[in-house]
């Protein structure tokens, strides 16, 4: 496919950190895709949280399952715009690597933790993980990933670690924008979480179709599947009004995004960069998606029995933290040594790559009476 003027391409990337041979039957794009899913920190999302925690049921969404949704939504809707596909791929595949375990609740935890310390945005995370915390390759640490994909990884940062980035950082401070690919990323994690935490939530029990009745998105949805099939029930009915969900906010996103980029005159990538943000939802749904947020975030993430075990996992995080700024010597052998030379972001790197299972059973180790292995 023929990208558009405005899509990033190799001929235009500020490419790799370290320079490399070129790649073999792929891009330089695939490239980093490839080694984004090699990656161990993206196998480690298996076990992290989305919504519930990992050992709540099988059936729920992780971090992983979430970032292959992501993934697929940004593919589709990044050809449909003449985008780079494999760019907005990567990025989407990647966005979510340096979460925490326990979700938000980890991430704020962690960033309470080390606030004496340079705090801890997950974002940053993410990039510190490609650039310096993935062993893999002998020539270099991280993956070495291509300028532009760093740069969608990268959606938000402070000021002042900006700052620290260099010319990655500058963008922030230059209040420009990343590459289309990398905006449509960001809205497209939006567009899956929104539609499968009400798949999760219902299949958990916390909310209920009646509840969501009250939702003027999912209302309307849901009237137009059962006027098309009637006496539809059950999981039938809840997939085919998420998917039409989907859909709506997707098509949504390309009309607009499309419409803004000829509203601007944006023909190159440099017009990108200097234009507003282009992409977004049309006006009509914007209500409809605040609605949507406030009843997720209230009747879902607020309910008492997720408050509950977001709670225990704070309570975790805090301890394991204390527990090694206290000793270093706690900490795993490899970790002790790069303790030895910044020891609250060695502690938090090792916490920030831990999976809900794995933190909850060093948690054990420390704390547990007759845990002592």
């Amino acid at each position: 496919m023929d990208l558009a003027g405005y899509a990033v391409s190799e001929a235009c990337s500020r490419g790799r950190t370290r320079v490399e041979a070129a790649p073999v039957a792929r891009c330089e794009f695939q490239r980093d895709r490839d080694r984004i899913v090699h990656s161990t920190a993206f196998r480690r999302l298996e076990y992290k949280t989305q919504v519930f925690v990992n050992h709540e049921g099988d059936l729920f969404r992780t971090r992983l399952t979430h970032s292959l949704e992501v993934a697929q939504i940004t593919r589709s809707i990044a050809r449909a715009l003449r985008l780079n596909e494999d760019l907005a791929e990567a990025i989407a595949l990647a966005h979510d690597l340096g979460h925490t375990p326990f979700g938000h609740a980890g991430q704020d935890a962690l960033n309470e933790c080390m606030s004496d310390h340079g705090g801890f945005e997950h974002n940053l995370q993410s990039l510190r993980i490609v650039d310096t915390l993935e062993e893999r390759y002998a020539a270099f640490d991280g993956l070495n990933l291509m300028y532009e994909t760093r740069e969608g990884i990268l959606k938000h940062c402070s000021p002042r670690n900006a700052r620290l980035l260099g010319e990655l950082g500058q963008r922030f401070i230059d209040k420009r924008q990343p590459s289309i690919e990398g905006q449509l990323a960001n809205l497209c994690d939006e567009i899956a979480y929104n539609n499968h935490d009400i798949d999760d939530g219902l299949r958990s029990g916390l909310i209920s179709l009646d509840q969501l009745a009250q939702v003027p998105v999912f209302a309307r949805n849901r009237a137009a599947v059962e006027a098309e099939y009637p006496g539809l029930s059950g999981r039938r009915l809840i997939h085919e009004t998420i998917r039409r969900m989907i859909n709506l906010m997707a098509v949504s996103l390309i009309r607009e995004t499309s419409e803004n980029i000829r509203r601007h005159g944006v023909r190159t990538l440099a017009d990108v960069h200097a234009a507003p943000r282009l992409v977004g939802y049309g006006e009509a749904l914007q209500e409809d998606l605040q609605s949507l947020r406030v009843f997720l975030r209230e009747q879902l993430y607020w309910h008492y029995q997720v408050l509950r075990m977001t709670d225990k996992a704070r309570r975790i995080i805090r301890d394991l933290f204390e527990a090694f700024m206290s000793d270093p010597r706690l900490l795993p052998p490899q970790d002790q040594l790069r303790a030895r030379e910044d020891k609250p972001r060695a502690i938090a790197d090792y916490i920030a790559g831990m999976t809900d299972r794995y933190a909850m059973k060093e948690h054990r180790r420390l704390f547990a009476v007759g845990e002592i292995h």
